[in-house]
């Protein structure tokens, strides 16, 4: 493996076509398109200010590096990543990718990240601000995460979470296959529309949560006191530990709680309308 150390590139694809390299202390000034159709690649102590760095790039480990806000978009069309311990402040990162493997990343603008991609393990991550990190990937591992992001996990299939706080709005929005453990979960009308959306040992806030789900469990979770409204439409199977504030028009299933604040099953209520609701 070639090794290039302590170097400035910049302009269009000064690295094009590269394969077998280790990049240490290297710097992609502006431009577009440093890394593009390579393989075999290894970035250490790098930062990246220009556009568009990895580009069709297969098998690549990058560490200790940094994308600056003009290193947008830099992360597409490529499979078999390995990133540890960097910081990025560029969106829309991640896209149409496939077995990406990361550890203690931070995303400082993490909007429109991770679009279209299978495989993904991530551990230590944290998301801020931006819309939609995750919509339509598939075959997601996460453990620790942190995000303030909005609309998180929308269109996901086969996802495991774990030691997750989540703050937002519309989370995991049609959502096929996904099993979330040991999270917070705060935000206004999650997990609608979603099907076999699995819940454990979860803490729920915020206005009008998991209707329209199909095939919904909750195992061992608390809700907030604030959080009304909740499983409209949905068939599902709850065991909830605490008070819920009030339940509304549940297909039907099996919900049981330590309290109920209050039921409201009205003329709007879908057939089979005979989920049992009933205190433990």
């Amino acid at each position: 493996m070639q090794l290039i150390k302590n170097k400035e590139f910049g302009g269009e694809r000064p690295l094009f076509a590269s394969h077998d390299l280790h990049l240490d202390n290297v710097t992609i000034l502006a431009g577009e398109s440093a890394i593009k159709e390579c393989s075999n690649i290894v970035a250490t102590n790098c930062r990246f200010e220009g556009n568009y760095p990895f580009w069709h790039v297969h098998g690549f480990t990058i560490e200790n590096c940094y994308f600056a806000v003009g290193g947008r978009s830099a992360l597409w069309y490529s499979d078999h990543l390995k990133m540890r311990d960097t910081v990025i402040d560029a969106p829309k990162m991640f896209r149409e990718m496939h077995e990406i493997d990361i550890e203690n990343v931070v995303m400082n603008d993490a909007d429109e990240v991770f679009w279209r991609c299978s495989g993904i393990r991530a551990k230590n991550l944290k998301l801020h601000d931006g819309t939609y990190p995750f919509m339509f990937s598939s075959n997601i591992i996460v453990d620790g995460l942190e995000s303030d992001s909005k609309y998180v996990f929308q269109y996901v299939k086969n996802a495991e979470i774990h030691n997750a706080k989540i703050s937002t709005k519309d989370a995991f929005w049609e959502v096929e296959d996904v099993t979330i453990y040991d999270s917070v979960l705060d935000g206004e009308y999650l997990g609608w529309h979603s099907r076999n959306l699995r819940l454990v040992n979860c803490h729920i806030s915020g206005e009008q949560p998991l209707c329209y789900a199909r095939d919904l469990v909750l195992e061992n979770c608390t809700f907030d006191p604030a959080c009304d409204r909740a499983f409209e439409y949905s068939t599902l199977r709850a065991d909830i530990r605490g008070a819920i504030t009030n339940i509304k028009n549940p297909t039907s299933g099996l919900i049981v709680a330590d309290s109920i604040g209050s039921v409201t099953l009205d003329e709007n209520i879908l057939a089979p309308a005979d989920c049992v609701i009933r205190t433990r």
